[in-house]
Parts: C-alpha cells; sequence; structure tokens
C-alpha cells in the first residue's frame, strides 16, 4: 500500500505522514481551543462554523506551502520573523481578552445567576467562522507544520506534485474534521455545567486564555528548524 502511494501520487513514507499527523492534530492548539470555547458558548452548530473557518485556513496554509511560500519563509528570516510576531502578538491578544472577561465573570460571581458561559461572562457575539479563519491562518501549530512537515512528503521528481499535496492535505483535513467534531460535541456537553457554575467558568476562561497567550509565545520563539 505504501509502494502504491508513492508510486500513484508521489508521496514518500505515507504511512509516517499519516501517523505524525494525528499526532500534530491530537496536540493542544489554537484551532481546538477556539472551536471548543464556542461549542461550550452558543452550540453545535456554531462549533462547526468555527471548525468550518479552521478547515479553510488550513487549506489556505497548504496551497500557500504548495506554492512555495514555505520555500520563500525559510529563505528570507526577516519575512519569517515578521508572519511570526503578527501572529504571536494576535494570539496573545485573544487570550488577554480572554483572561479579562475571566476577571469579570469572578467580580460578577455574587450576582443573580445569568447565562455564564466560555470564554467570558457573556457570548462572544463574534462570526466564529471568520475568528477561526484567522486564528488558523496564524496558527503556530499549523503554520510550522506546513512549513517543515508537510512538504517533507512529496516526491520532488514527481510529475504531478499538485496530486500529492492534494492527497496530504486531505489526509489532514479528515483527522482534523474528526478530532474537531468531538471537540465540539465535548464543548456543547460542558456548556450545561458553565451555565451552572459561574467559578467554573471563568476558571475554565482562564485556563483558555493562558493556553492562547503560551500559544503566542511559542509562535514568537519557533524557528523555521
Amino acid at each position: 500500500m505504501n509502494a502504491f502511494m508513492h508510486t500513484a501520487f508521489g508521496i514518500t513514507d505515507f504511512w509516517t505522514y499519516v501517523l505524525g499527523t494525528i499526532f500534530i492534530v491530537l496536540l493542544p492548539g489554537p484551532n481546538s481551543m477556539y472551536v471548543l470555547s464556542v461549542a461550550a458558548q452558543r452550540g453545535v452548530r456554531a462549533g462547526y462554523k468555527g471548525a468550518c473557518g479552521v478547515f479553510l485556513g488550513d487549506f489556505v496554509l497548504m496551497v500557500l506551502s504548495a506554492a512555495g511560500v514555505a520555500s520563500l519563509l525559510k529563505a528570507s528570516p526577516a519575512l519569517f520573523y515578521v508572519v511570526k510576531y503578527i501572529g504571536a502578538a494576535y494570539l496573545a491578544w485573544i487570550g488577554f481578552n480572554m483572561l479579562r472577561g475571566a476577571l469579570r465573570s469572578w467580580a460578577a460571581r455574587g450576582e443573580a445567576a445569568g447565562a455564564v458561559v466560555l470564554p467570558s461572562a457573556a457570548p462572544d457575539q463574534s462570526d466564529p467562522f471568520r475568528k477561526a479563519l484567522l486564528i488558523s491562518l496564524l496558527n503556530p501549530k499549523a503554520i510550522l507544520f506546513f512549513i517543515s512537515f508537510f512538504i517533507q512528503f512529496v516526491d520532488p521528481a514527481f510529475a504531478y506534485p499538485v496530486l500529492s499535496f492534494g492527497v496530504l492535505g486531505l489526509v489532514c483535513q479528515i483527522c482534523s474534521f474528526a478530532y474537531l467534531t468531538t471537540i465540539i460535541f465535548v464543548g456543547a456537553k460542558l456548556a450545561e455545567a458553565f451555565r451552572r457554575r459561574r467559578r467554573l467558568s471563568a476558571g475554565m476562561s482562564s485556563g483558555v486564555g493562558a493556553m492562547f497567550i503560551g500559544f503566542g509565545a511559542k509562535l514568537a520563539t519557533a524557528t523555521m528548524n
């Protein structure tokens, strides 16, 4: 099977790529944390809107990688630093807003009970698709995956590299869909607990906010190797 994939699609070490992709997708990252928070806030439908933003963002990164942008970033350290610092700042800003919302929720926990959800005391009314798309495009895990890992499995001598990238991209999207679907339904199950317990909601919001700041820090210190 592995030999067939290499011959037919110009992919080297197909099953190594599949296993590596599964493990990378399962690592907590800003994409999955945002989709989880949206599902806990606004339900399954909004969670899938966020997931669709993630899928589109990953697709854009795949196309850019296939078009040679990954090589351009490797050849131009200055451009890579600009991209990563913008992404780091945006992720840290999201984390800061989550922490601020959690602090407001803690301050208001003695007031009359209301709809308390993750990640803030009031539901985020922004479009989950557009926000998830931007988070995906600036996701350090995705950027490093498509720059450093994704392109290594395409045989440069293969006559149809678009086909190779397409197969690899499809595998990645299938893994991502399965994982985000699980995340969405977990988030929907947690929503009721967050509505009943303001302190739990604020604590989870603080944790997710801190993770986003950590994601930003990770991207800021990332290297091309």
